[in-house]
């Protein structure tokens, strides 16, 4: 059973920036794909970015393209989500997110992994 425990969450004004970290543990961290998700008020949980076992491989959701930088580091057992010039539509709760299956893809559909209990990122305007 993994262990997922977010951190850096918190208000920030529009154009801010706020680093997102997740610390994992209860698996073997670097033969599982991770990413990041959403949740807003009143709507579904929505794919932000994920990243590769081994790092080489990012993708990201148009709406964060060029503005999210997803990063992880194996020796820690850690993954982050850097975000950068944030808007008030980026207000929501953060998950980090395990593959719930070893040396699998990363995919963007939440049914695929495992959760963590998510941190709220709110951005004013």
């Amino acid at each position: 059973q993994v262990q997922l425990v977010e951190s850096g969450g918190g208000l920030v004004q529009a154009g801010g920036s706020l680093r997102l970290s997740c610390a994992a543990s209860g698996r073997t961290f670097s033969s599982y794909a991770m990413a990041w998700f959403r949740q807003a008020p009143g709507k579904e949980r929505e794919f932000v970015a994920r990243i590769s076992s081994s790092g080489g491989t990012t993708r990201y959701a148009d709406s964060v393209k060029g503005r999210f930088t997803i990063s992880r580091d194996n020796a820690k057992n850690t993954v982050y989500l850097e975000m950068n010039s944030l808007k008030p539509e980026d207000t929501a709760v953060y998950y980090c997110a395990a593959r719930n299956s070893p040396y699998s893809p990363g995919t963007s559909y939440d049914y695929d992994y495992d959760f963590g209990q998510g941190t709220q990122v709110t951005v004013s305007s």
